[in-house]
């Protein structure tokens, strides 16, 4: 089954909409992609109007930002400590927005958003 952006058919009431046009291709959703820590993979799709997407499928580097020396620097994440958005990815070495990840430089907090942007982000914590 495909998976649909578009208004809920029913409404708060359980009653339910006419429907106003037919599924289209651009009314078309994907799967969250889950970026974990492994040797970097990337996924290329075209999107609408013909630009391309990049997702992070996994990734082992990271560039760290230090507010100290108000510099970016490149680093390798060792483990992933904890994440808001759900206690089990931690488990998974999922990363998400709001990762706090374990690098060679110290704890880093994910900025960016890895499975759509196809980078990593960070800036490093105390």
């Amino acid at each position: 089954m495909a998976i649909q952006q578009k208004r809920s058919k029913r409404k708060v009431s359980g009653g339910r909409y006419k429907k106003i046009k037919k599924k289209k291709l651009y009314c078309l959703g994907s799967l969250p992609r889950a970026t974990k820590v492994s040797e970097t993979k990337r996924l290329t799709k075209r999107v609408l109007g013909g630009n391309l997407k990049t997702y992070l499928l996994s990734s082992n580097i990271i560039n760290v930002y230090n507010p100290k020396t108000k510099k970016y620097q490149k680093s390798e994440i060792e483990t992933i400590l904890e994440n808001p958005a759900n206690r089990h990815f931690v488990r998974r070495n999922i990363l998400t927005k709001g990762s706090i990840v374990k690098t060679k430089l110290g704890k880093a907090k994910v900025t960016s958003r890895p499975g759509q942007e196809g980078t990593i982000n960070a800036i490093l914590v105390e």
